[in-house]
């Protein structure tokens, strides 16, 4: 047998990436842990509910059980002598009423002496990183468990009666959504980085609640201002924007969030059902909504100047209806500020950092749900 010979999760153009790297694959590795909420905690969890925000049971579980199968991923790949872990991805699966967390990422071989470190984002999110001169640590991630709660709702019910912003569920969701930030924050400064760079968000359902899930890469960058040891910079640009942005001297500052939540109030759902009806625009509905983006966007911008910052890029805006005349409006964006001595090391990205590769599975009448999880590209 071939002393090459492996198994990966990484496709022909991330091989090529980590080549340019002087990263070989070594090996497909895989770390689980399967648990059961029980009994008292799930009613624990069903009582905190009732207040709203946070439900810290909840949180607990699923932060022990991804960090249980985390640490296992990383033990299997280090007692392999692999240098690192790239890609790694993770999912949460029901086995027989009880949750498996898992974890899986490929190895890699670093052709220089160099510490072990693992990477959320795949091989060409991995090269556009290390060539802007991120260099990955650890995967790192930040989670929280939230409910908007009876006593919450009680209170929002009756506002729904009246259009505009309902202050204490915009509260709930800011609240909510920066801690899972702030997790996050901490799990990469325990890392001994400066950044957290990658960041992907996910809203799952769990035990009757909502969960936010934040992952990320952090990593490490020597240009970046040394104003303290508690600033860590953070962003959700794609590894490709993060290299361009590098290229012209920017860096991030901070993943900045903001999110509001409105009621299109008794009268303004009446006048929308009713103009529903037949064509054309809703004023009331247009303008509201109007309003509402108008809202999140001042707040961005307050923090951005806040900060320093020079822009905010790459802002995304989504609306979510949350039932009885409820809306939420939620915006992402980075801010960026001009940095003395950041730049890339390469004046153009190979193509193969850039095309992203086809799924060759081609899904027909197998008869069942297939489900997959590749350990390559997060």
């Amino acid at each position: 047998m071939s002393a090459m010979f492996h198994l990966t999760g990484l496709s022909g153009n991330e091989l090529y990436c980590l080549h340019l790297k002087q990263l070989r694959p070594q090996g497909l590795y895989v770390g689980n842990s399967v648990q059961s909420l029980g009994l008292l905690r799930g009613m624990r969890a069903a009582f905190s509910g009732i207040v709203g925000g946070e439900v810290d049971d909840v949180t607990r579980i699923i932060h022990e059980g991804r960090a249980a199968a985390f640490e296992r991923l990383v033990n299997e790949a280090r007692a392999e002598g692999v240098s690192g872990l790239v890609g790694v991805s993770s999912d949460l699966r029901s086995l027989t009423g009880n949750t498996e967390f898992l974890f899986m990422g490929s190895g890699v071989h670093a052709q220089n002496s160099t510490a072990f470190f693992s990477s959320a984002g795949g091989a060409q999110e991995l090269y556009c990183h290390m060539d802007a001169g991120y260099a990955p640590l650890a995967h790192a991630f930040g989670n929280i468990a939230y409910s908007v709660g009876v006593g919450g709702g009680l209170l929002g019910n009756l506002k729904t009666l009246v259009r505009g912003e309902i202050r204490e569920f915009s509260d709930v969701f800011n609240v909510t959504r920066h801690q899972a930030l702030e997790r996050l924050v901490a799990q990469a400064r325990d890392a001994g980085a400066n950044a957290v760079v990658g960041i992907r968000t996910h809203v799952l359902r769990f035990a009757g609640v909502h969960e936010m899930y934040m992952v990320g890469t952090a990593a490490h960058q020597p240009a970046l201002p040394r104003s303290n040891s508690a600033t860590i910079v953070t962003s959700d640009l794609t590894g490709e924007e993060l290299w361009g942005l590098s290229r012209m001297g920017y860096a991030p500052l901070k993943l900045l969030i903001s999110t509001s939540v409105y009621s299109l109030g008794a009268i303004g759902g009446l006048v929308a059902a009713f103009r529903g009806l037949s064509k054309g625009e809703i004023p009331e509905l247009t303008q509201l909504v109007y309003d509402a983006r108008e809202e999140v966007f001042n707040r961005l911008n307050s923090e951005a100047k806040a900060l320093g910052a020079d822009s905010v890029v790459g802002i995304k805006t989504y609306v979510v209806e949350l039932g009885s005349n409820l809306i939420e409006i939620f915006a992402v964006g980075t801010a960026i500020q001009k940095v003395s001595g950041i730049t890339t090391a390469t004046d153009t990205l190979p193509a193969q950092a850039i095309i992203r590769d086809r799924d060759t599975w081609v899904e027909g009448d197998l008869s069942f749900d297939a489900s997959t999880l590749r350990a390559g590209e997060a």
